[in-house]
């Protein structure tokens, strides 16, 4: 059986800039050889968004953006879409309740309906995870 988590963008982006390599977020990367990941519909803009930013910041070029988003979409990734109830109802209801964004609350909620560890760096979400009983991955 295929092991199955959910990852945010602060980890998949350390697999991005050099000057953020992680152990943590390398050893997320490696459980990809035999694992899949589930991410929120949001995970696509929000890299998207982080690699225009470093664009403009000149801490990319345009071909190292195409080069990583090239290296994702051969990656055991897979978005998963919410409905809008789910999006106002129970992923506002998380984001409200633990002090976290909505596009955070959306991994969290993502990984509690299917009973998934999340793969993050983000304190707040770690500490929601642990508050609402929810696994880490410990790469």
């Amino acid at each position: 059986m295929t092991e199955k988590f959910v990852v945010d963008t602060s980890v998949v982006m350390t697999w991005c800039f050099e000057d953020e390599e992680s152990r943590y977020g390398e050893r997320v990367l490696d459980r990809l050889a035999e694992s899949i990941a589930a991410v929120p519909s949001v995970w696509p803009l929000e890299v998207a968004n982080v690699l225009a930013v470093a664009e403009r910041m000149r801490r990319l070029s345009r071909a190292d953006s195409v080069r990583f988003m090239t290296l994702l979409q051969t990656l055991p990734i897979f978005v998963e879409n919410f409905e809008r109830d789910t999006v106002f109802g129970p992923v506002f209801a998380l984001a409200a309740e633990n002090g976290l964004t909505s596009y955070d609350a959306s991994y969290l909620q993502l990984a509690m309906r299917d009973g998934l560890p999340i793969a993050t760096l983000d304190r707040a979400l770690r500490r929601a995870a642990k508050k609402l009983k929810v696994p880490l991955v410990e790469a």
